[in-house]
Formats: structure tokens, sequence, C-alpha cells
């Protein structure tokens, strides 16, 4: 809860890889609170009140994916809805040509992309999920400790840097907004 509130803020693209870790993470503890509260709330140094807190978020958490139909894989409806809120930010900031720098960095990203997209072995759902798929899955390859190509670092470079002005330019439209 505390680092999600965290990324929330500073970058989208972190917050929602950190989301679908918890996802997995709730779902590796079979949905029990008791084994959440063990491996994970009682690791922080927190007062009481900020656990009871993470404990609250957990359960809603659990609640949720319960709701969702999302125990054995998905993600909750709120990620994929920030999912598209970013993936429609892409295809504007493609369109308005008034950032270079994110273009030229889609140009060195897209053919990734594409190469990720024939590896997942299904209909990819838009470019943003792509990158953010193909990124969760380095994360997990490398909690695994399994090794992995200089190509495959090279392309997930391409699309964390994507991710990164992505994020930026989202957090600024979230600032305008407010």
């Amino acid at each position: 809860m505390l680092i999600a509130r965290q990324k929330r803020k500073e970058n989208i693209a972190e917050y929602i890889l950190y989301m679908w870790q918890i996802e997995d993470t709730i779902r590796a503890c079979k949905f029990d609170m008791d084994l959440i509260e063990q491996r994970i709330i009682s690791q922080f140094a927190e007062s009481e009140k900020v656990k009871q807190e993470m404990r609250d978020w957990y359960a809603n958490l659990i609640v949720m994916m319960h709701e969702e139909n999302i125990k054995k894989a998905g993600h909750l409806q709120m990620l994929v809805a920030l999912i598209d809120d970013m993936n429609r930010l892409h295809k504007k900031l493609l369109k308005d040509k008034n950032d270079p720098k994110y273009i030229e960095q889609y140009s060195w990203a897209s053919p990734n992309i594409l190469e990720i997209e024939k590896k997942l072995g299904r209909e990819p759902i838009h470019e943003i999920d792509t990158c953010l798929t193909a990124l969760y899955a380095l994360l997990l390859m490398r909690l695994k400790k399994k090794d992995v190509t200089r190509e495959t670092l090279e392309a997930m470079q391409t699309f964390s840097n994507l991710l990164a002005i992505l994020s930026k330019q989202y957090k600024n439209a979230e600032s305008e907004k407010s």
C-alpha cells in the first residue's frame, strides 16, 4: 500500500507493474490474509495504524479480485482502465507530433513491440499493454534468476524508455486536470 501509493504519484507504469506483482503475490498467498500478514505486512516497521491500513488494503484487493473473477489470472479492472488511459495518451502523442522525443523513442521501440507481440502468442491488446507485459515478464525472469539475452535486454530498454516518457506525460496530464 505504501509503495503503491508512492508509485501511483510518481510513475504510472511502475505503479501498474508493482500492482501486477501484488496481484501475483496475493495469488501466491492463496488469498489468505494470515499468510499476507506473515509474509508481507509484518516485514514493515510501521505503526499499528499503518499496518491496519495495509491489512484493509490487501483485504480490499482480495475482495476485488474475487468479484472480478481474476483468482487464477488477469488484472484488476482499475489497472486495465489505467493501461487503456495510457494507450489513449500514447496515440495522442503519436498524432500530435509535438513531442519529437516521444516519437523518436517510439520509433526505437516499435519493431521490438511487433516482435514481442509475435512471441506472446496471443492477440495483442495494444502496444502499451505489450510493453508492460514484456517488462513484467522480464521482472519475473530476473526474480527467478533466469538468463536474459542481450537482445532481449536491449528491446526491454526501448520499452522502459518509452514508458518513462509516457508516464511523465501522464503525470503532467493528471496535474493539469487537478
